[in-house]
């Protein structure tokens, strides 16, 4: 966010959990992208706050509690307070459970691959309108082609993520044979190491797909410890999920850290990973 509005975001998030009863006398800003995440203390709580057009925090806390029910290894709100969101000054509020991380998740390769089956396992038994992962490539190949979106994109650049984009889609549709629903996004930076074992949070980005859609986020080692992985598709999902995450920073709306001088490295990351793979690809 802006910093006028991640300023608003915080008094907003306060505000909530100080109506709810909870003691607040210290805020640290954890994350802070299209929503800002806060941890609230002492009551320690961790408040997660967006913009109501955001609209996606009521799945969010209702897939949480389904999986939870399921013994699904996810991050549930905060029991203290009724698990739904809380309108605030044009913000959409939510609490969550803190845990603590005890390490980083990438550290333990095959934990991350288990708990990751787990939540697939979990997520393969609910019924949950979700969008197909094709819409995110879709959406993204529409910036791509937007001018007025991406007016900083050389028009090489947007020629090769175009190109990228469009061949990464039919390829790791046409390899597809089974999909379910997904986390979307069970990166690192959305997977808490904790006393208890790994969870998973932001569930906001569940779609439907491939489980090697899911892979393709985590650190390579995790598919080692993963059974019945397609590499094949595994490998283009990997380079598909960089040219998406690789457009996004080249939105002028996108709010990503440092989002500028990473859309440039990712693309010459993205250009390498493609040279690297491509004898196999036209095998």
């Amino acid at each position: 966010m802006q910093a006028a509005d991640r300023r608003d975001a915080v008094t907003a998030g306060v505000a909530t959990a100080t109506a709810l009863g909870l003691r607040v006398d210290e805020t640290t800003v954890l994350q802070d992208s299209n929503r800002v995440t806060l941890r609230l203390l002492p009551c320690d709580v961790l408040v997660q706050v967006a913009r109501e057009a955001h609209g996606a925090a009521p799945f969010e806390i209702d897939l949480a509690q389904r999986l939870a029910a399921t013994g699904s290894p996810v991050a549930v709100p905060d029991p203290r307070v009724p698990p739904r969101v809380y309108p605030q000054q044009g913000f959409q509020v939510s609490l969550w459970t803190y845990y603590p991380s005890v390490r980083r998740p990438e550290d333990a390769p095959a934990e991350y691959a288990g708990a990751l089956r787990r939540l697939h396992a979990g997520l393969r038994g609910l019924d949950v309108a979700a969008p197909h992962f094709t819409e995110r490539v879709e959406q993204a190949q529409r910036l791509v082609a937007d001018h007025d979106r991406t007016p900083a994109l050389a028009d090489a650049d947007r020629a090769f993520l175009g190109d990228t984009l469009r061949e990464l889609h039919r390829s790791v549709t046409a390899r597809t044979t089974t999909d379910q629903l997904l986390h979307g996004e069970p990166h690192p930076g959305n997977v808490l190491a904790t006393p208890d074992g790994m969870r998973f949070i932001d569930l906001e980005t569940c779609c439907r797909g491939p489980v090697e859609f899911d892979l393709a986020h985590a650190p390579e080692p995790v598919a080692e410890h993963y059974p019945d992985v397609d590499r094949d598709l595994l490998r283009d999902c990997r380079i598909l999920t960089s040219a998406i995450a690789t457009t996004w920073r080249w939105d002028r709306d996108d709010h990503f850290p440092d989002g500028a001088r990473l859309g440039i490295e990712w693309l010459e990351e993205l250009r390498s990973a493609l040279e690297r793979h491509r004898p196999d690809r036209r095998r």
